[in-house]
Parts: C-alpha cells; sequence; structure tokens
C-alpha cells in the first residue's frame, strides 16, 4: 500500500497555496505604458484596413461642406468659424461617432471578455482604442484645413497648431465615444448616440456663433470639440491672441482627461456584467 503526501491532496492548504502561487506568477499584470502600446498597435493594425474608406467619407463630407458655405460666407471671421469647424468635424466623425460604434458592437459581441481575461488595465484598452482611431484623424483634418484655407483666402502660416488641437480635441471625443458606446445598453443605441454626437459637432461647430441663438450658443459651449475650433479659428487671423488660444486648448485638454476617465470607468462597468 503506498502512501500519498499530503501536500499534494486536492483539498489540502499546501495544495491550494501552490496554485495560486503558480497562478500568479503564469499571469503577472501588464504594466499601463506597455498594455498601452500592445493595444494601441493591434487597433491601429485592425482599424487600418477597416476604417481608412471612412476616412475618405468624413474628409469629403469636411470639404463638400466648405464648398457649399463658400456660396454663403465671404470671409472674415466667419469663413474662419467654417474652417475650423469643418477640420475638427473630420475628428468627431472618427474619433467619436466610429469609436461609439466600435465599442458598443464590442460589448453586444462580448468582445470585453476577451479583454477581461487579459492582464491588461482598463485605461490601457480604452486609451489604446483611442488613441488608434484619433491617429487616423489626422491626414483628413490636415487636408481639409489646407483646402479650406485654399478656398477661402486664408494664411496657412499657423497651421502647424493642428498639432495641438488634434489630439487634444480627438482625445475630448474619443473619450465621449468610447463612453457612449460602453454605457448604451445595445449596439443600435451606441450608434445612434455616436451619429447625434457627430450632427452635434457639424451644426455647433461649422456654423458660425455669432447666427446662433443664445439658447444654442450655450449648447455649443458644453460640446468638447468647440473649443479646439475656437483655438484653430483664432490662428486664422493676422495677429492671433495666443493667451486666447492656450487656453482653449487646455480646456480641451482637461474635458479630455475627464471623457477618458469616464470611458475608463464604464469599461470596468461593462467589463464586470
Amino acid at each position: 500500500m503506498s502512501v500519498v503526501p499530503v501536500e499534494v491532496l486536492p483539498g489540502s492548504t499546501l495544495a491550494v497555496e501552490g496554485t495560486v502561487r503558480e497562478a500568479a506568477e503564469l499571469g503577472p499584470r501588464a504594466r499601463l505604458w506597455p498594455a498601452l502600446v500592445a493595444v494601441y498597435r493591434a487597433q491601429l493594425s485592425r482599424a487600418r484596413v477597416a476604417r481608412i474608406p471612412l476616412l475618405f467619407v468624413a474628409t469629403f463630407q469636411s470639404v463638400g461642406i466648405m464648398i457649399l458655405m463658400r456660396g454663403v460666407v465671404d470671409g472674415g471671421a466667419e469663413a474662419q468659424a467654417v474652417v475650423a469647424g469643418s477640420s475638427v468635424l473630420v475628428v468627431a466623425f472618427v474619433a467619436l461617432n466610429l469609436l461609439a460604434q466600435y465599442f458598443g458592437q464590442l460589448r453586444a459581441s462580448g468582445g470585453l471578455d476577451h479583454y477581461a481575461t487579459l492582464p491588461v488595465p482598463p485605461a490601457a484598452v480604452v486609451l489604446g482604442a483611442a488613441g488608434a482611431y484619433a491617429s487616423f484623424t489626422v491626414p483628413g483634418t490636415v487636408v481639409t484645413a489646407v483646402f479650406g484655407c485654399v478656398l477661402f483666402g486664408l494664411p496657412l502660416t499657423h497651421l502647424w497648431v493642428l498639432l495641438a488641437v488634434i489630439p487634444l480635441a480627438g482625445a475630448a471625443l474619443a473619450g465621449l465615444g468610447a463612453a457612449l458606446g460602453l454605457l448604451a445598453p445595445r449596439p443600435e443605441l451606441a450608434t445612434l448616440l455616436g451619429q447625434l454626437g457627430m450632427s452635434a459637432a457639424l451644426l455647433l461647430g461649422v456654423l458660425p456663433a455669432e447666427r446662433m441663438p443664445e439658447v444654442v450658443r450655450l449648447a455649443r459651449d458644453l460640446l468638447p470639440s468647440t473649443y479646439g475650433v475656437e483655438a484653430l479659428a483664432r490662428t486664422f487671423g493676422p495677429d492671433p491672441d495666443w493667451a486666447l488660444v492656450l487656453g482653449d486648448l487646455a480646456v480641451c485638454g482637461g474635458v479630455g482627461v475627464v471623457s477618458l476617465a469616464v470611458a475608463t470607468w464604464a469599461y470596468r462597468r461593462a467589463a464586470v456584467r
């Protein structure tokens, strides 16, 4: 008769401790930055094929809006608002609308369960996906801004400010889009909310604020992309007030931090359900 050591019995304390110790060694939790980079690269590779045609649609849409507005707006502050709003609209189409649809479909299809099984921080998933989608807005936004400046006779001198407008406005709108997609109970509702958000960016961002009623102006101030539009529009003047430009960019960045934090909370909430 052979004797079985107590350490290998399934119910023994030593066996349980050994199993927990081995599991901990096999699945260490990834740090935020390496996990974020990994998610960003994976999303960028995925979106490269699926989202490029939609990026062309977003660019053509913004260019078409400027061509239509050219018959109504001659120049001056109104032309600056139209060009700035149309440029940021490309960011809204991708970072807000498409990201809301993506997270809505991810939640409905059970894709969040896949990320939940990985040792990846929730913030890395949200930030990585948001960064990948926002990255695809760069060429379309630049093309739209350059075309608008040529169309309305605006200077190209300070278009370098797009280097700050695109990531800050993209972060604010991507966080909002991710939150809408994760909080929506159904993917159809996430798509609807993303479309409504993009429509708000179109109506409140492209149309000159001087022609809007006071109530609509208040709603415009609540839209995250408004401050990116204002920052870009101020640089078209002969002598830009850089203090106001930096103030608008700071507000846009602050809203981006808050919206991405809300999206991270929404991801945790959706992943545990």
